[in-house]
C-alpha cells in the first residue's frame, strides 16, 4: 500500500510518499519512495502580520496541487496532511484550508504542538535504544520546538514551545520563553538516567551531513557549538556559497543550532543522534495505524 504525508511547516512544506510492505517474517516495512520539499516560509508572514499573504496562499495552493499530481502518479491510496505552528497562529487558516480542499480534495488538519511532538516520536526510534539511558526527542521547526522525554522506554513528558528558527530571526522569543523551556527541561530530566538526545528537523540533518559523520554516530555538543560560531561568523551570502546551503536554510540554521545547544545544555547531555526522521515520517506511521 502506498501512503503519503504532507507536513506544512513554518519554513517549508514536505511531501513524503512511502510504500508499506511486509517482509518474509511478516514485519511491516516503510519504504520511502520520494520526499519533496518546497520552501514556502509561511512563518515570515504569520509571525509579522498574523495572516498568510495572498502571494503565499497562491504558492501553497500550487504546492498542494503539485503534491496531489505526484500522489496520483505514484498511485497513492491515502494522504494525510497536517499543518503546524504558522497555520496554528494565522487568522486566515480556515479560509486557506477551504480553498485547498476545493481545489485538491486534500483536507489539511492543523495539529496542536503536543500532537506534533507525539507524531515525531511515533517513528519509534527509542525502541532501538538501550535501557541504561533516558532519551529526549528534540524537533526544531520554524515556529516551534517540540520536546518528548522517555525514561525506561516510557513517555514521561512532552511539550511544545513557541521557540522556532523564524521566531528567533524575527526577535519574537523573549527571555521568559527561554526560561520556561529551561525550567521544564530541568524538571523533566532531574534524577533520571543519563540523557541522550535525538534530533529531528531539516537543520540538524544538514549539520549532520556537513559533519561527514557516519550514519548512527552522534554529534557532540562541542561540535554544535563550533558550527554555531563558525556559521555565525560568516555573512549570509558567503554562508550560502561556502557551505553549499540553500538560501532558505542558510538563515535558519544558526538559530536552529542555538535551540539544540540550549536544550542539550539544560538536559545535561553531550550527544545528539540524528536518525533522519521528521514529522512526515510520524504522519505516515500514524496514518498506517489508523488504517489498520
Amino acid at each position: 500500500m502506498k501512503l503519503a504525508a504532507i507536513d506544512i511547516g513554518s519554513n517549508a512544506a514536505r511531501l513524503l510518499i512511502t510504500e508499506v510492505l511486509k517482509d518474509e517474517k511478516g514485519n511491516v516495512v516503510f519504504n520511502k519512495l520520494n520526499l519533496v520539499r518546497i520552501p514556502l516560509r509561511l512563518g515570515f508572514d504569520v509571525f509579522e502580520s498574523g495572516i498568510i499573504s495572498k502571494q503565499k496562499i497562491g504558492m501553497l495552493l500550487q504546492t498542494m496541487k503539485a503534491y496531489k499530481h505526484l500522489c496520483n502518479a505514484y498511485e497513492v491510496e491515502h494522504i494525510k496532511a497536517c499543518a503546524t505552528s504558522a497555520m496554528r497562529d494565522a487568522k486566515n487558516t480556515a479560509d486557506i484550508i477551504r480553498k485547498v480542499r476545493m481545489e485538491t480534495a486534500i483536507e489539511i488538519e492543523v495539529i496542536t504542538g503536543d500532537i506534533e511532538a507525539g507524531l515525531v516520536y511515533e517513528t519509534h526510534v527509542a525502541e532501538n535504544m538501550d535501557k541504561d539511558h533516558s532519551y529526549l526527542y528534540i524537533d526544531v521547526g520554524g515556529g516551534s520546538t517540540e520536546l518528548s522525554f522517555f525514561s525506561d522506554g516510557i513517555l514521561t513528558y512532552k511539550k511544545s514551545f513557541n521557540i522556532g528558527t523564524i521566531r528567533l530571526l524575527k526577535n519574537m522569543v523573549t527571555d521568559s520563553d527561554w526560561d520556561e523551556m529551561k525550567d521544564n527541561i530541568r524538571s523533566a530530566t532531574k534524577g533520571q538516567k543519563e540523557v541522550v538526545a535525538i534530533g529531528s528537523g531539516g537543520n540538524i540533518n544538514k549539520v549532520f551531513s556537513m559533519s561527514k559523520r557516519k550514519d548512527g554516530k552522534p554529534l557532540s555538543l562541542e561540535l554544535l557549538r563550533d558550527y554555531y560560531k563558525e556559521l555565525g561568523s560568516v555573512p549570509l551570502a558567503e554562508r550560502i556559497s561556502k557551505y553549499s546551503l540553500r538560501e532558505d536554510r542558510a538563515d535558519v540554521i544558526i538559530p536552529a543550532i542555538q535551540i539544540y545547544i540550549n536544550v542539550m545544555r539544560w538536559a545535561g547531555t553531550e550527544q545528539i543522534y540524528v536518525p533522519k526522521i521528521g514529522l512526515a515520517d510520524g504522519l505516515i506511521r500514524h496514518l498506517w495505524d489508523e488504517l489498520k
